[in-house]
């Protein structure tokens, strides 16, 4: 479909640059990514009400990702999220623009500075065809701002708050089987913070051409969980081979981040992945993210001794002046030669 068939609304909701780039992206489709579409893999399923140790084992060390079941997020919370998400979204790009408290509106990159912002990068013109909105939970019930807010953020914040404690509950129970597996003692809460779980929702456009909408990269996290619609889109790069993930419905998508890799001394690894549009339809996605307390110092035989903080201020740093992430790498205690 070209942009002049598509509803004048929905494109008026996506950034003017945005706007521009899907237009030429369906009309130059040869000078789009080639992604591999036909390539599907059944990742690792976790059960959380009866998990096993040592499949939980095997998907972190071979895979860094796994689907998780039974999860016990009840399907209403979620489905009504997406939606109110969806509602969201579909505002006029100058009325999301205005949002800042308690969410953060961004676009063209998942790169973002740690108040929610888009991080510009100095030497590279990379945008991403996404945007969203960046929620951190610890702020959901801060009573500022909220009489200027837009009506549809009051609920949204309900229901943000609903599901960011189940998510944290989720993850809490995942971390502490993670730690028995690797025989870690070390206080969860210093690993997932609070104050540091956040929620960020994508949407991307839906193209009849090829194009990633989130470029290759790994998390920064301990442990991401992803909620996907049905419109599929993630893929992730396993044994030199990229491969995508099927979205089945009311399961969540976990894969470990940079944290967790340091952490087990590189026992388990932070999954590379991406997210390309497939099918000609807007996707959306729920992504929640936890990092360790920012001055916890992460200490690991394969990694000289940092801070969270020290490592998020490297990737900024690396971003803004590089263009990309070389993340953990920085921190090796003995640098490849």
């Amino acid at each position: 479909m070209s942009m002049s068939k598509k509803k004048m609304s929905d494109m008026e909701s996506y950034p003017p640059v945005l706007r521009r780039l899907i237009s030429e992206t369906e009309d130059n489709p040869e000078e789009a990514p080639v992604l591999n579409r036909d390539k599907d893999i059944p990742i690792p399923v976790i059960d959380l009400e009866c998990l096993d140790a040592e499949l939980l084992r095997g998907a972190c060390r071979d895979w860094g990702i796994f689907r998780l079941q039974n999860h016990g997020i009840p399907l209403t919370v979620t489905s009504r999220l997406q939606g109110i998400s969806k509602a969201l979204l579909s505002l006029p790009f100058e009325t999301k623009q205005l949002m800042t408290s308690p969410v953060s509106y961004f676009w063209g990159t998942p790169a973002l500075t740690p108040s929610g912002s888009a991080l510009g990068r100095g030497t590279a013109d990379v945008i991403n065809l996404v945007e969203g909105f960046n929620v951190p939970l610890s702020h959901l019930r801060d009573d500022a701002h909220r009489q200027h807010q837009h009506p549809l953020l009051e609920p949204f914040r309900e229901l943000m708050d609903e599901y960011g404690r189940h998510l944290s509950r989720v993850a809490e129970t995942l971390f502490e089987a993670i730690l028995r597996n690797l025989n870690l003692d070390i206080k969860r809460s210093e690993y997932l913070s609070e104050a540091t779980g956040l929620v960020r929702v994508y949407r991307y456009p839906g193209i009849s051409g090829e194009a990633l909408g989130m470029e290759v990269h790994t998390d920064s996290s301990v442990l991401s969980i992803l909620s996907q619609d049905q419109v599929g889109g993630l893929e992730f790069i396993k044994d030199g081979e990229w491969f995508h993930v099927q979205p089945l419905p009311n399961t969540l998508i976990v894969n470990l981040g940079d944290m967790m890799q340091a952490i087990s001394n590189d026992e388990y690894r932070s999954v590379e992945h991406r997210v390309g549009m497939r099918k000609g339809r807007e996707r959306q996605s729920i992504c929640y993210f936890v990092f360790p307390e920012k001055d916890r110092v992460i200490e690991s035989s394969r990694y000289k001794p940092f801070t969270y903080s020290q490592f998020q201020a490297q990737v900024q740093l690396d971003l803004h002046s590089l263009g990309s992430k070389v993340g953990l790498p920085r921190f090796l205690a003995s640098p490849p030669s």
